[in-house]
């Protein structure tokens, strides 16, 4: 690992289930375009209700991966 740089995005996936199930949306997204995926940092978490009900959860997280630029 020494020498290596990585890249930190920031992805916001949503699930109709669970914070834990929004995180893994994103992270199974973003893993069909991205190599090389390394952590995962949970920034925040929030929900949209809809007459008292929950209707989505979502979760921010903080996604970085090994950068293979110039």
């Amino acid at each position: 690992m020494p020498e290596s740089v990585y890249k930190i995005i920031e992805l916001v996936g949503s699930s109709s289930v669970s914070w834990e199930k929004a995180a893994e949306n994103a992270i199974v997204k973003a893993s069909k375009t991205l190599r090389d995926l390394r952590v995962a940092e949970v920034v925040e978490m929030d929900m949209h209700i809809n007459d008292g009900k929950i209707e989505c959860y979502r979760t921010k997280l903080k996604v970085s991966f090994k950068y293979e630029g110039d």
